[in-house]
């Protein structure tokens, strides 16, 4: 199974933009975005496998909402985060 990258840069509706995994667990993950200089937020989603490619997936715009969030505050995200470790895998 293919791991989420460490670090990438976006493309398509992200391109710019820097993407920097903070934390990782077996249910979930958070990625620091720097999408201006004075600008960023944190990403939090839940672990999802995609057995077609055997990888890990980030989310899409689409699951913004659903089974990912951007939070600005950094310990919102990581509260997130932990509720996310809390639940039972779904």
């Amino acid at each position: 199974m293919k791991r989420l990258a460490e670090t990438f840069d976006g493309r398509g509706e992200v391109r710019g933009h820097v993407f920097t995994k903070v934390r990782e667990s077996s249910k979930a993950y958070i990625y620091h975005v720097q999408i201006t200089p004075n600008l960023e937020v944190y990403e939090v989603f839940k672990h999802k496998e995609n057995a077609q490619y055997d990888c890990v997936s980030y989310p899409t715009s689409k699951a913004f909402g659903i089974w990912a969030w951007s939070i600005e505050d950094k310990t919102r995200a990581f509260a997130k985060f932990e509720e996310l470790n809390q639940k039972q895998a779904t």
